[in-house]
């Protein structure tokens, strides 16, 4: 008998309030806009402090990938270890390697490490000049010191031998 009682009561507190909105017009349409707005900047929110309590400044390291024209290297995948252990490993569509070569940048690793010096593999899968598969890697120690730490794998042709190049900077 209670959980009718407060079903009918609960009916009859919203009567009110579906009256309300029912004669204001757009009224109940703005209110779920801006819960939706609401709702939107709170993800938003909840994202950033995630991502600090995940990956603290002090000890984050972001690893992106970036590609020149692409006419000597045609990816297909690239693999990367820090510290000799694998953090990542990337297949690629056609729409993703169009997007890197109209000037995009993918990041395909965000962790932890600590301050001093680590090793960093970049290994390259893809088709070569003349169309022969190729497998290249590129080494790098990085630094890490206070502040988060970018790298930028970078994938460049080089005209003078017709070959690309893996370079790896740091920001």
């Amino acid at each position: 008998m209670k959980t009718l009682t407060g079903i009918i009561l609960a009916g009859l507190m919203a009567w009110p309030l579906l009256v309300l909105a029912e004669n204001q017009p757009g009224g109940m349409q703005e209110d779920v806009q801006r819960l939706k707005k609401q709702v939107l900047e709170l993800n938003r929110d909840l994202f950033m402090l995630e991502e600090e309590l995940l990956f603290p400044s002090n000890t984050q390291v972001s690893v992106f990938l970036s590609m020149d024209i692409g006419s000597f290297f045609q990816l297909d995948s690239v693999s990367l270890k820090l510290d000799g252990k694998e953090v990542s490993n990337y297949l690629y569509t056609p729409k993703e390697i169009n997007a890197l070569i109209r000037g995009g940048v993918q990041r395909l690793h965000i962790g932890n490490i600590r301050k001093g010096e680590h090793e960093l593999v970049a290994f390259f899968t893809g088709k070569g000049p003349h169309g022969r598969d190729y497998r290249r890697g590129a080494t790098a120690t990085i630094k890490k010191g206070l502040g988060p730490k970018y790298v930028e794998l970078q994938i460049v042709d080089a005209t003078h031998n017709q070959q690309p190049e893996f370079n790896v900077k740091e920001w």
